[in-house]
């Protein structure tokens, strides 16, 4: 019993630098084109392209959902927001890389706006859970939004300010959403990429509050 409860703390906590696994120094070994568009994984990707990262949980049904958004130009699963260099799916599960799963979101902002994304995060999961997303236990399924840049950090935060207001107004809990300055992505297996392109009927966990996010569109640019 003392070991299931060991276990569980370590999958609930983000390990220390020196508790996490030492990964590896080169990449793993992943897909190179989308399943579904045939478009690069890794790039390059067209000028005027924009990048996101968000984490809802369970990256295969996330990512699906943004790959079947209009203006989305390609997408990606890895892990990100650790600690362990070029980690496995087997290591992040373990709970001692520190790393959630993250979708990478590659857009046409004429198209689809960053606010336009946020909304999407914010509705299609339950960012009030903390190291979890339903009955998906761990740090790796936490919710998260990894910014690239300034705007993008700025819009990330008034748009949770917006939502935990409507949450409050709905009776719901505090969001505990972790935003930050992207760090390095690490992608995935081939196996996770489009998982649900590859298995249409497989596991998807994607579960929303029911709260609609009334996000304001961005200022345009002079």
């Amino acid at each position: 019993m003392f070991f299931l409860s060991d276990m569980l703390n370590k999958k609930y906590n983000m390990p220390k630098p020196g508790e996490a696994l030492p990964g590896r120094s080169q990449p793993i070994p992943t897909a190179s084109k989308h399943h579904v568009s045939g478009r690069p994984l890794k790039g390059p990707y067209p000028d005027g392209l924009e990048v996101a990262m968000f984490g809802l949980g369970c990256f295969w049904g996330a990512e699906r959902m943004f790959w079947q958004t209009e203006g989305v130009w390609v997408t990606a699963v890895g892990y990100a927001g650790g600690f362990t260099p070029n980690p496995t799916y087997q290591e992040t599960c373990t709970g001692l890389t520190g790393h959630a799963e993250i979708v990478l979101v590659v857009f046409d902002p004429s198209v689809v706006t960053y606010g336009d994304l946020l909304k999407i995060f914010w509705e299609a999961h339950d960012p009030t859970q903390g190291m979890r997303q339903g009955n998906d236990v761990g740090t790796t399924y936490r919710s998260a939004i990894y910014t690239v840049g300034d705007a993008q950090m700025e819009q990330a935060i008034a748009s949770r300010d917006v939502y935990q207001a409507a949450l409050k107004k709905a009776g719901q809990g505090r969001i505990t959403t972790e935003i930050a300055a992207a760090p390095e992505f690490y992608f995935a297996e081939e196996e996770h990429q489009q998982y649900l392109s590859k298995n249409p009927y497989g596991y998807c966990a994607l579960k929303g509050t029911g709260v609609a996010c009334a996000i304001a569109p961005a200022a345009s640019v002079a």
